[in-house]
């Protein structure tokens, strides 16, 4: 485990918690470019990254992950402590590094990513130890990052543990979308998606993020939220009107972890018992507010 258990968590996030390495290029990079750059080393993960993001929404959010025993797993949960997170109910006995995560981005945005997560995956249900002990009989909000293996996901939908909990579901990238398609027909949940990533699980492409929102929701989905970059996001449910939300315009200054803010801002406004049109607003605008480099708050 992290440190004591001093306080009960507003929202559980699990998931990856890792370091990023994020190389940034101020030009437009082609494939094979060597150009100079910055390099930053950042905390991160989906679920880190959520977390960190609801703390700055003056929530108290808890990660679920592994952390290896090394030094990078030691400076990983001081900064994370110091940024808000709760880090008592992680898993450290992994027997491997820490995770790692490493992006390229240009003036346009990402590049290329890889996720070494091999830590989290190892682990296994294992991280879900806390929801038969401290945890148990959570029912508050819970943040689902697609990271973790197709049968931990399948297992946290259909089990008790979990089973009044609010699940915001978020598949961590396109090439990991294809993992959510068993879920969808559980009905349970909201899913956070890309158009992409909306797209790989409808099987099918869309003119916007409306329609690929409702072709997740024609596959029985209870709710999906798509976004697509600078072009409007929606927000779609079961027997609801879909709704969206132009995001405004900004200069961008990096593009990892925006997927997480606009999920942390939107959580935070529901929460708030705020209405599905200005949640969506809050949210495109805290995930604008992030790509142009500022912590929205």
């Amino acid at each position: 485990m992290g440190c004591e258990v001093s306080s009960r968590p507003d929202i559980l996030c699990i998931g990856a918690m890792l370091w990023d390495v994020i190389g940034r290029a101020p030009q437009c990079m082609t494939q094979g470019a060597d150009v100079p750059g910055r390099i930053r080393h950042l905390p991160g993960g989906v679920a880190l990254n959520v977390a960190i993001a609801i703390a700055r929404w003056g929530m108290a959010p808890a990660v679920l992950s592994a952390v290896g025993r090394d030094p990078e797993g030691e400076a990983l949960i001081a900064e994370a402590e110091r940024m808000g997170v709760l880090t008592a109910w992680l898993t450290r006995e992994t027997g491997l590094p820490t995770d790692c995560y490493m992006a390229i981005e240009d003036s346009q945005g990402l590049i290329a990513a890889i996720a070494d997560v091999h830590g989290l995956e190892k682990a296994g249900d294992a991280i879900l130890a806390p929801l038969a002990a401290d945890l148990a009989g959570w029912s508050g909000p819970v943040v689902l990052d697609g990271n973790l293996t197709e049968t931990l996901l399948a297992s946290i939908i259909r089990g008790p543990a979990l089973m009044n909990a609010d699940l915001r579901i978020v598949p961590a990238s396109p090439g990991k979308a294809d993992r959510l398609r068993p879920l969808i027909a559980a009905g349970r949940g909201c899913f956070y998606l890309n158009r992409i990533e909306a797209e790989i699980i409808a099987g099918r492409k869309g003119p916007d993020a409306a329609s690929a929102a409702e072709a997740v929701i024609a596959l029985g989905a209870a709710r999906v939220v798509v976004t697509d970059g600078p072009c409007p996001a929606a927000d779609a449910a079961q027997g609801e009107e879909t709704l969206i939300e132009t995001p405004p315009s900004v200069t961008i200054a990096r593009v990892t972890g925006a997927g997480d803010c606009f999920l942390a801002a939107h959580l935070a406004a529901e929460l708030r018992k705020m209405p599905r049109k200005a949640a969506l607003r809050q949210a495109v605008q805290a995930a604008a507010a992030h790509v142009s480099g500022k912590d929205p708050s």
